[in-house]
């Protein structure tokens, strides 16, 4: 099975610490989701900062509009540094997703990196050629563009 890695990263113009307040609370997911995948956090999290296996369960319309649960469980927490979300349930093989925050000049460098697999062998590699990867970008340009509305106002 292809292991396939999305990196991106993002200057924030916030302390560390409010970059950690924000993207360790699962309720600012949907903020930064774009619309159209109907992101819906099922778990109360409430305000709580995630902790070591920390399950969420969220729903989401990655294709085609059609409702699919997807299950994460938080793994990794070194407060202010990184945490990943490892998919249990949902629409790939293995999705990883690892947060690292840096404090530089001025605010925080946040880097992400995803590591995926697809399902259904060499239709889910076509699929990816055909357009999973661009939509992990356009999902990505997205929250790229609504950190810099939310932090930007401050």
């Amino acid at each position: 099975m292809k292991d396939y890695q999305y990196q991106e990263k993002q200057f924030l113009p916030i302390p560390i610490e409010k970059a950690w307040e924000f993207f360790s609370s699962a309720h600012n997911l949907s903020r930064i989701t774009p619309p159209n995948l109907k992101f819906n956090i099922i778990s109360d999290t409430g305000t709580i900062e995630i902790f070591n296996g920390q399950k969420i369960q969220y729903k989401v319309s990655p294709l085609l509009g059609i409702p699919m649960n997807w299950l994460t469980e938080i793994d990794h927490v070194e407060t202010k540094v990184t945490f990943t979300d490892k998919q249990l349930q949902g629409p790939y093989k293995k999705w990883e997703h690892t947060h690292t925050f840096i404090p530089v000049k001025n605010g925080t460098m946040m880097y992400d990196t995803i590591h995926y697999q697809l399902p259904f062998s060499y239709l889910g590699k076509f699929a990816h050629w055909l357009f999973i990867r661009k939509k992990i970008e356009k999902i990505f340009q997205f929250r790229n563009d609504r950190l810099e509305k939310i932090f930007n106002k401050n």
